[in-house]
């Protein structure tokens, strides 16, 4: 069964690393439940925008990066970002954690891709590395357990509220708590995502 499961670790890696993002899918189950979710956010929030920024990150719902970042510079500042668990995450192997990293302030890409720009990645591979990697001290690997991509804009379901995915594998519970502040959520249940 390990061999299995890192096979599919390693293949999940394979697709990040090669930035075959479309490649990452949601399991079937999670995808239609995902969808009559998003239909009842959509119906009472407006969008699904409107009810990350209520709801879950608590700014205001005007997200003109103009007014509302502390600091222009991406990650410069605690206040333009905010962790938490994805509450649709990829069709993960279990000891994988997949969290989101919402930013206020614009993720500069490539028009010609939509894929992050070469100062854009820097800043979020210093980000990673200072927020999460370098907090795992304790494993010898720990360079090894954190993985980031951004989804070209092709493939962004949430176009309007700039964000990362982080990746992390084998890390206790207790960690990604004091990442996010929040517990992990049962999202079988129909309100879970709520």
């Amino acid at each position: 069964m390990y061999g299995v499961k890192w096979r599919a670790v390693a293949l999940i890696l394979s697709f990040i690393a090669s930035n075959q993002l479309e490649l990452l899918k949601r399991k079937p189950s999670d995808l239609r439940r995902y969808a009559a979710w998003s239909s009842t956010i959509k119906a009472r929030y407006g969008n699904i925008a409107n009810f990350l920024c209520k709801e879950r990150l608590h700014w205001p719902i005007d997200r003109d990066p103009q007014t509302l970042c502390q600091n222009p510079t991406l990650f410069a500042d605690p206040r333009d970002y905010k962790i938490l668990r994805n509450d649709w995450p990829y069709g993960l192997t279990p000891d994988i954690t997949h969290m989101c990293v919402w930013v206020k302030n614009r993720i500069d890409t490539a028009p010609e891709n939509g894929d992050v720009t070469e100062e854009s990645r820097a800043l979020i591979d210093d980000f990673v590395h200072r927020t999460f990697t370098s907090h795992l001290s304790r494993f010898s690997d720990a360079a090894d357990r954190v993985i980031w991509f951004k989804n070209w804009t092709a493939l962004q379901s949430i176009r309007s509220l700039e964000h990362i995915h982080v990746l992390v594998r084998g890390i206790p519970d207790k960690v990604i708590v004091e990442w996010t502040g929040e517990e992990a959520r049962d999202l079988s249940q129909p309100d879970g995502a709520l």
